[in-house]
Protein backbone atom coordinates (compact mmCIF):
# COMPACT_ATOMS: atom_id res chain seq x y z
CA UNK A 1 0.00 0.00 0.00
CA UNK A 2 1.42 3.02 -1.39
CA UNK A 3 2.19 6.04 1.98
CA UNK A 4 2.13 8.84 -0.11
CA UNK A 5 1.40 9.84 -4.04
CA UNK A 6 3.14 13.01 -5.55
CA UNK A 7 1.39 14.38 -8.91
CA UNK A 8 3.50 16.91 -10.55
CA UNK A 9 2.30 18.38 -13.85
CA UNK A 10 5.08 19.03 -16.66
CA UNK A 11 5.11 22.45 -18.31
CA UNK A 12 6.52 23.56 -21.21
CA UNK A 13 5.85 20.96 -23.70
CA UNK A 14 4.29 23.12 -26.28
CA UNK A 15 2.75 22.25 -29.73
CA UNK A 16 3.47 18.55 -30.88
CA UNK A 17 3.97 17.93 -34.56
CA UNK A 18 3.14 14.32 -36.11
CA UNK A 19 6.80 12.83 -35.71
CA UNK A 20 8.12 14.31 -32.65
CA UNK A 21 9.22 11.68 -30.28
CA UNK A 22 7.00 12.08 -27.10
CA UNK A 23 9.83 10.94 -24.68
CA UNK A 24 12.64 13.63 -25.75
CA UNK A 25 9.93 15.91 -24.98
CA UNK A 26 8.98 15.26 -21.56
CA UNK A 27 12.43 14.67 -20.29
CA UNK A 28 13.49 18.09 -21.08
CA UNK A 29 10.51 20.01 -19.76
CA UNK A 30 10.52 17.94 -17.00
CA UNK A 31 14.28 18.74 -16.25
CA UNK A 32 14.08 22.13 -17.04
CA UNK A 33 11.10 22.34 -14.86
CA UNK A 34 13.84 20.93 -11.87
CA UNK A 35 11.60 17.72 -11.48
CA UNK A 36 13.50 15.45 -13.79
CA UNK A 37 11.45 11.55 -14.66
CA UNK A 38 13.07 9.36 -12.04
CA UNK A 39 13.17 5.48 -12.38
CA UNK A 40 9.50 4.16 -10.56
CA UNK A 41 7.66 7.22 -11.68
CA UNK A 42 4.56 6.57 -13.53
CA UNK A 43 4.47 9.60 -16.81
CA UNK A 44 0.53 9.69 -17.85
CA UNK A 45 0.29 11.22 -21.49
CA UNK A 46 -3.19 12.22 -22.89
CA UNK A 47 -4.60 10.41 -25.90
CA UNK A 48 -4.53 13.79 -27.67
CA UNK A 49 -0.40 14.56 -27.62
CA UNK A 50 -0.20 10.53 -28.70
CA UNK A 51 -2.13 11.18 -31.82
CA UNK A 52 -0.85 14.45 -33.06
CA UNK A 53 2.93 12.24 -32.20
CA UNK A 54 1.73 9.23 -34.24
CA UNK A 55 -0.02 11.61 -37.30
CA UNK A 56 -3.31 10.64 -36.18
CA UNK A 57 -4.51 13.78 -37.99
CA UNK A 58 -7.44 13.71 -40.51
CA UNK A 59 -8.64 16.44 -42.58
CA UNK A 60 -12.84 17.18 -41.09
CA UNK A 61 -15.08 20.38 -41.70
CA UNK A 62 -16.35 20.86 -38.30
CA UNK A 63 -19.43 21.73 -39.67
CA UNK A 64 -20.04 18.96 -42.00
CA UNK A 65 -22.22 16.80 -39.96
CA UNK A 66 -22.71 13.76 -42.45
CA UNK A 67 -18.41 13.84 -43.06
CA UNK A 68 -18.29 13.90 -39.06
CA UNK A 69 -20.79 10.67 -38.98
CA UNK A 70 -19.35 9.02 -41.93
CA UNK A 71 -15.67 9.06 -39.46
CA UNK A 72 -17.05 8.13 -36.31
CA UNK A 73 -18.71 5.08 -38.10
CA UNK A 74 -15.23 4.14 -39.80
CA UNK A 75 -13.46 4.17 -36.97
CA UNK A 76 -16.17 2.38 -34.93
CA UNK A 77 -16.67 -1.33 -34.34
CA UNK A 78 -20.45 -1.18 -33.90
CA UNK A 79 -22.65 1.91 -33.29
CA UNK A 80 -24.44 1.76 -29.73
CA UNK A 81 -26.79 4.47 -29.38
CA UNK A 82 -27.45 7.91 -31.35
CA UNK A 83 -29.12 11.01 -29.84
CA UNK A 84 -28.76 13.87 -32.36
CA UNK A 85 -25.28 14.26 -32.65
CA UNK A 86 -24.13 12.64 -30.08
CA UNK A 87 -23.13 8.87 -31.00
CA UNK A 88 -21.92 6.29 -28.54
CA UNK A 89 -19.96 3.72 -30.18
CA UNK A 90 -17.49 0.80 -29.69
CA UNK A 91 -14.28 1.57 -31.16
CA UNK A 92 -12.08 -1.18 -32.72
CA UNK A 93 -9.89 -1.62 -30.08
CA UNK A 94 -12.68 -2.43 -27.63
CA UNK A 95 -13.40 1.42 -25.96
CA UNK A 96 -17.21 2.32 -25.91
CA UNK A 97 -17.34 6.16 -25.81
CA UNK A 98 -18.57 9.01 -27.56
CA UNK A 99 -17.87 9.40 -31.12
CA UNK A 100 -15.52 6.83 -31.26
CA UNK A 101 -12.84 9.00 -29.47
CA UNK A 102 -12.65 11.17 -32.20
CA UNK A 103 -11.09 14.72 -30.43
CA UNK A 104 -12.26 18.46 -32.31
CA UNK A 105 -10.36 20.41 -29.39
CA UNK A 106 -7.05 21.55 -29.60
CA UNK A 107 -6.52 20.34 -32.92
CA UNK A 108 -6.43 22.71 -35.95
CA UNK A 109 -9.27 23.96 -37.48
CA UNK A 110 -10.00 21.34 -40.39
CA UNK A 111 -8.71 18.24 -38.56
CA UNK A 112 -9.65 15.77 -36.41
CA UNK A 113 -7.43 13.74 -33.85
CA UNK A 114 -8.17 9.53 -34.03
CA UNK A 115 -7.43 7.61 -30.96
CA UNK A 116 -3.97 5.85 -31.74
CA UNK A 117 -4.30 2.73 -33.76
CA UNK A 118 -2.83 0.76 -30.63
CA UNK A 119 -2.72 3.07 -27.37
CA UNK A 120 -0.86 0.00 -25.13
CA UNK A 121 2.18 -0.20 -28.14
CA UNK A 122 1.86 3.74 -27.96
CA UNK A 123 2.66 3.51 -24.30
CA UNK A 124 5.33 0.85 -24.41
CA UNK A 125 7.49 3.08 -27.02
CA UNK A 126 7.49 5.99 -24.90
CA UNK A 127 8.23 3.98 -21.99
CA UNK A 128 11.10 2.06 -23.99
CA UNK A 129 12.22 5.26 -25.55
CA UNK A 130 12.51 7.18 -22.21
CA UNK A 131 14.87 3.85 -20.86
CA UNK A 132 17.31 3.99 -24.08
CA UNK A 133 17.37 7.58 -24.94
CA UNK A 134 17.28 9.11 -21.21
CA UNK A 135 18.46 6.13 -18.75
CA UNK A 136 15.16 6.12 -16.19
CA UNK A 137 12.55 3.06 -15.94
CA UNK A 138 9.29 4.41 -15.62
CA UNK A 139 5.47 2.91 -16.17
CA UNK A 140 3.50 4.78 -18.91
CA UNK A 141 0.05 5.63 -18.82
CA UNK A 142 -2.11 7.21 -22.23
CA UNK A 143 -5.16 8.49 -20.96
CA UNK A 144 -8.33 9.95 -22.54
CA UNK A 145 -11.70 11.40 -21.20
CA UNK A 146 -14.28 9.16 -21.02
CA UNK A 147 -18.26 9.82 -20.20
CA UNK A 148 -20.11 7.23 -17.69
CA UNK A 149 -23.42 4.87 -17.35
CA UNK A 150 -25.40 5.85 -14.72
CA UNK A 151 -23.01 8.98 -13.91
CA UNK A 152 -22.95 12.57 -14.61
CA UNK A 153 -19.62 13.98 -15.68
CA UNK A 154 -16.05 13.19 -17.35
CA UNK A 155 -12.75 11.75 -15.89
CA UNK A 156 -9.80 10.48 -17.86
CA UNK A 157 -9.36 6.87 -17.98
CA UNK A 158 -6.02 4.73 -19.64
CA UNK A 159 -6.49 3.47 -23.01
CA UNK A 160 -2.78 2.69 -23.12
CA UNK A 161 -0.70 1.11 -20.48
CA UNK A 162 3.20 -0.18 -20.32
CA UNK A 163 5.38 -1.19 -16.91
CA UNK A 164 2.31 -1.25 -14.89
CA UNK A 165 -0.58 -3.17 -14.04
CA UNK A 166 -3.56 -2.03 -15.30
CA UNK A 167 -5.82 -4.05 -13.04
CA UNK A 168 -4.88 -4.99 -9.31
CA UNK A 169 -7.08 -8.51 -8.53
CA UNK A 170 -7.49 -8.40 -4.53
CA UNK A 171 -9.45 -11.38 -4.65
CA UNK A 172 -8.57 -13.85 -1.87
CA UNK A 173 -7.64 -11.21 0.05
CA UNK A 174 -8.29 -10.12 3.41
CA UNK A 175 -9.96 -6.92 4.21
CA UNK A 176 -9.51 -4.64 7.03
CA UNK A 177 -12.12 -7.29 9.10
CA UNK A 178 -10.82 -10.72 8.06
CA UNK A 179 -13.13 -11.07 5.24
CA UNK A 180 -11.99 -12.71 2.40
CA UNK A 181 -12.35 -10.92 -1.09
CA UNK A 182 -14.27 -12.08 -3.68
CA UNK A 183 -14.78 -9.81 -6.76
CA UNK A 184 -12.59 -7.05 -6.31
CA UNK A 185 -10.69 -5.84 -9.13
CA UNK A 186 -8.88 -2.68 -8.95
CA UNK A 187 -8.96 -0.07 -11.74
CA UNK A 188 -5.01 1.35 -10.73
CA UNK A 189 -4.48 2.16 -14.04
CA UNK A 190 -7.92 4.30 -14.44
CA UNK A 191 -7.31 5.81 -11.26
CA UNK A 192 -4.18 6.82 -11.96
CA UNK A 193 -5.28 8.15 -15.34
CA UNK A 194 -7.93 9.90 -13.32
CA UNK A 195 -5.67 11.65 -10.40
CA UNK A 196 -3.40 13.03 -13.09
CA UNK A 197 -6.16 14.65 -14.88
CA UNK A 198 -6.62 16.69 -11.33
CA UNK A 199 -3.39 18.82 -12.39
CA UNK A 200 -3.46 18.73 -16.05
CA UNK A 201 -7.07 19.97 -16.28
CA UNK A 202 -8.92 20.63 -19.79
CA UNK A 203 -7.83 23.76 -20.95
CA UNK A 204 -4.66 24.36 -19.07
CA UNK A 205 -2.07 22.74 -21.90
CA UNK A 206 -0.48 20.32 -19.59
CA UNK A 207 -0.83 17.33 -21.46
CA UNK A 208 1.26 15.06 -18.91
CA UNK A 209 1.85 14.75 -15.73
CA UNK A 210 4.48 12.04 -13.31
CA UNK A 211 2.97 10.04 -10.46
CA UNK A 212 5.14 9.57 -7.99
CA UNK A 213 5.47 7.15 -5.37
CA UNK A 214 2.65 4.66 -6.10
CA UNK A 215 3.28 0.94 -4.72
CA UNK A 216 6.00 -0.66 -6.38
CA UNK A 217 4.54 -4.31 -6.55
CA UNK A 218 1.67 -2.74 -9.29
CA UNK A 219 5.28 -2.34 -11.77
CA UNK A 220 5.24 -4.76 -14.12
CA UNK A 221 3.33 -6.12 -17.04
CA UNK A 222 0.27 -4.61 -17.79
CA UNK A 223 -2.07 -3.69 -20.76
CA UNK A 224 -5.44 -1.29 -21.28
CA UNK A 225 -7.20 -4.38 -23.21
CA UNK A 226 -7.01 -5.52 -19.77
CA UNK A 227 -9.67 -3.34 -18.67
CA UNK A 228 -12.38 -3.97 -21.48
CA UNK A 229 -14.82 -6.33 -20.33
CA UNK A 230 -15.42 -9.47 -22.81
CA UNK A 231 -17.92 -9.11 -24.37
CA UNK A 232 -19.82 -13.00 -22.39
CA UNK A 233 -19.18 -11.41 -19.13
CA UNK A 234 -21.23 -7.91 -19.64
CA UNK A 235 -24.92 -7.79 -18.65
CA UNK A 236 -25.77 -5.06 -21.08
CA UNK A 237 -24.94 -6.05 -24.56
Amino acid sequence: MTARVEIVPVHGIGEVRPGDEIADLVAAAATDQGTPVLDRDCLVVTQKIVSKAEGRLVPLDHEDRSARHALIEAESRRIVRRRGDLVISETHHGFVCANAGIDLSNVEAGQAALLPVDPDSSAHHIRNALRARHGVDVAVVVSDTFGRPWRLGLTDVAIGVAGIAAIVDLRGSADALGRVLQVTEVAVADEIAGAAELVMGKAAGVPVAIVRGLDPTWFGAGAARDLVRNPQDDLFR
